[in-house]
């Protein structure tokens, strides 16, 4: 089977993601733990199905809701970092993390949609929203 990067570190940034949960649920903060522990792993279980797809639709379809997981991620990483629950030192590689699938992501998806027509593009939108 051929390795992908984005798989991979989506992977690991899933792991992350659940010692991170782990951490803030030993802290009370279930909302925030269930949100990072649901938006984290969300992402590399939406680029495993995109990596099975039987078409460019679908898989370009999969890989925009794992971009839109990872920019939620991104934004509830953030929030923990700012509202000080856990350590900027804790929060930053994570971030980082996300920050560098966010740029992957995005350069995936932006290809991804070049390669098809408009009209394939508009009908996929619809699909996702």
């Amino acid at each position: 089977m051929k390795s992908s990067i984005v798989k991979d570190k989506s992977y690991t940034f899933a792991l992350r993601a659940l010692t991170l949960g782990k951490a803030l649920r030993d802290r009370r903060e279930y909302e925030l733990a269930g949100q990072i522990i649901r938006a984290g792993t969300s992402i590399g279980a939406n680029i495993e199905e995109a990596l099975a797809s039987i078409s460019r639709r679908e898989f370009a379809a999969k890989m925009c809701i794992a971009l839109k997981e990872a920019r939620e991620t991104h934004y509830w990483l953030r929030l923990v970092r700012d509202s000080k629950i856990a350590a900027e030192k804790q929060i930053a590689p994570l971030l980082d993390d996300a920050e560098e699938i966010l740029r992957i992501l995005s350069a995936i998806v932006k290809t991804s949609r070049a390669s098809q027509s408009p009209a394939t593009i508009n009908s996929q939108l619809k699909i996702i929203n």
